[in-house]
């Protein structure tokens, strides 16, 4: 079993409705160990058998079964986690408005070059590998830049946390 800190897109926002203890069981039913979460936005701390983009599909597929909603599930372990925190390009005036967009995959070439095409004012992001950071101005309820604009063209799914969040999920992991 590897220990990975296991962030779902978009839970409990709009009409997706996941209770936290549910995706605990889910988890759980999908042989994983050692379950918690983290605040009801869907971090999921778990040690999981197998492949991990194994179980990450899994869990994609009985989320959906169970709740009707297709959510993309994206993990990492705490080093890797800790190692995107680190990477964090930017000057962290307030954390709460630093995130780090964990990807499903790394953009291409020309995924970061459209993507680059679009205004951000005082806002900033960069990739690094699989991973987006962003800096808001103003904070995320306030944003500059256009950003679902820019995670369509970057072409892969990611969710973001914000740098309090980050560091919480790798402490918990680390136990």
């Amino acid at each position: 079993m590897t220990v990975r800190i296991v962030l779902l897109r978009a839970v409990n926002v709009g009409g997706a409705q996941l209770p936290m203890a549910d995706l605990r069981s889910i988890a759980t039913d999908l042989g994983a160990t050692g379950v918690s979460t983290y605040i009801a936005s869907g971090n999921l701390l778990a040690d999981v058998p197998g492949d991990p983009a194994a179980f990450d599909r899994s869990l994609e597929q009985a989320v959906e079964a169970r709740f009707g909603f297709f959510r993309d599930v994206i993990s990492r372990t705490p080093d890797e986690v800790a190692a995107a925190l680190a990477a964090h390009p930017f000057d962290v005036v307030e954390p709460k408005f630093s995130y780090v967009s964990f990807l499903t995959a790394e953009p291409t070439a020309a995924a970061l070059d459209k993507a680059r095409t679009f205004q951000t004012h005082d806002d900033l992001w960069q990739v690094i590998g699989t991973e987006m950071h962003i800096r808001y101005a103003h904070g995320a309820g306030r944003p500059e830049m256009k950003s679902a604009s820019i995670a369509k063209a970057l072409g892969v799914p990611g969710t973001a946390r914000n740098l309090n969040t980050v560091e919480k999920l790798v402490a918990l992991a680390r136990g």
